[in-house]
């Protein structure tokens, strides 16, 4: 039995849960997040608790079981608090500013890049140097996080770049400079 897949999950009074037959829709206010079910789990919805059950033993349902019941967790922590990922920006010039639905990122190249925000993501950015992207979809939210840092990865040598907030950076030595010629 999946060690995650067999934890309940409960669900807040202000969340609404619709069960179809391949399908789980939990919605709250005009917020509303979906996910596909597989035949071979059983969901159940009862007294404001959701389990995640497997209706066989085959490999697949086993691999499905975990994975089900954290997407269905994900969707209701999703719609109560939501996510968030924080990204800052190390360099000298680099710079984030918000525009209506861009992002304006001076990453040290020759021109400014335009970020578009996509559906059902908001931009936070506190001072120029730092941006939350914040959703209630937990995938998005880090896709498009990722996508951001991928503009500039940090670099190992001056660790200059767009990173998470507390992600480590290991540096590499340089080349030493002079004297070492015989």
């Amino acid at each position: 039995m999946s060690q995650i897949g067999k934890k309940i999950i409960n669900v807040p009074s202000d969340v609404k849960i619709d069960l179809k037959e391949n399908l789980l829709v939990a919605s709250k206010g005009n917020q509303e997040l979906s996910c596909s079910l597989h035949p071979q789990l059983k969901i159940t919805f009862e007294d404001s608790v959701i389990t995640v059950d497997r209706t066989n033993n085959e490999k697949k349902s086993r691999e499905l079981h975990g994975l089900v019941r954290s997407l269905i967790n994900n969707m209701i922590i999703g719609l109560t608090d939501g996510f968030s990922k924080e990204l800052n920006l190390v360099g000298v010039g680099y710079t984030v500013e918000s525009k209506g639905d861009f992002l304006l990122l001076n990453l040290g190249f020759s021109h400014p890049i335009y970020f578009q925000k996509p559906e059902g993501i908001i931009f936070d950015v506190p001072n120029n140097t730092t941006v939350v992207v914040k959703g209630i979809d937990n995938q998005l939210v880090g896709d498009v996080s990722a996508k951001i840092r991928e503009l500039r990865k940090p670099e190992p040598y001056k660790g200059k770049g767009v990173r998470y907030k507390d992600e480590y950076i290991r540096k590499k030595a340089g080349k030493t400079v002079g004297g070492a010629s015989a």
